[in-house]
């Protein structure tokens, strides 16, 4: 599976003369390419190319656009932070899946326990379910919402669904 992360690295690779690479993705199995060279320009010949490298290399399934790098703002492109070397690893992990993006968020996210819940191959949206006994916070639910952009293959979203798991050892009415 290919992120946001590892799709920049491979252009940036094939491409070094380009100085700002962004990628981003909402779902819907569509992802944009921004990008500028040294010259803060995207001439239409780059544009050409980056469609080329993209439709060749990088995950098949995503039907890319490629955008001059200034259009990032008008687009609404999230910016993007610090991001716990956990997460760096796995989104530049070619063999990255659903199991693996659970194992990440649950090493990083100790008080709750994250599983695969399905994936809607129409709007390329995972959903995952997050139980822990305590609610989780404003700050960890953009945490877990930010670290899961960065590990969710291109093209792909992710919906979490919050549960809270009772406490204690009280048994449910039905089996007592």
């Amino acid at each position: 599976m290919g992120t946001r992360l590892l799709s920049e690295h491979m252009i940036k690779k094939q491409y070094p003369h380009l100085r700002y690479v962004r990628i981003h993705t909402d779902g819907n199995n569509k992802a944009t390419i921004y990008a500028w060279n040294d010259n803060l320009q995207l001439p239409d010949k780059e544009i050409t190319k980056l469609k080329k490298f993209a439709s060749g290399y990088l995950p098949q399934h995503v039907c890319y656009q490629v955008k001059s790098y200034d259009k990032i703002e008008a687009d609404r492109v999230p910016q993007v932070g610090e991001l716990p070397e956990a997460v760096v690893q796995a989104a530049m992990s070619r063999g990255l899946n659903q199991n693996r993006i659970v194992e990440v968020m649950n090493e990083l996210f100790s008080n709750g326990r994250m599983t695969f819940n399905s994936y809607d191959m129409i709007t390329g949206t995972i959903h995952f379910d997050l139980c822990s006994s305590v609610p989780f916070t404003v700050m960890e639910k953009e945490l877990i919402r930010r670290y899961l952009y960065e590990i969710t293959p291109l093209g792909a979203a992710s919906e979490v669904n919050y549960c809270q798991e009772p406490v204690g050892d009280d048994k449910p009415a039905d089996l007592i």
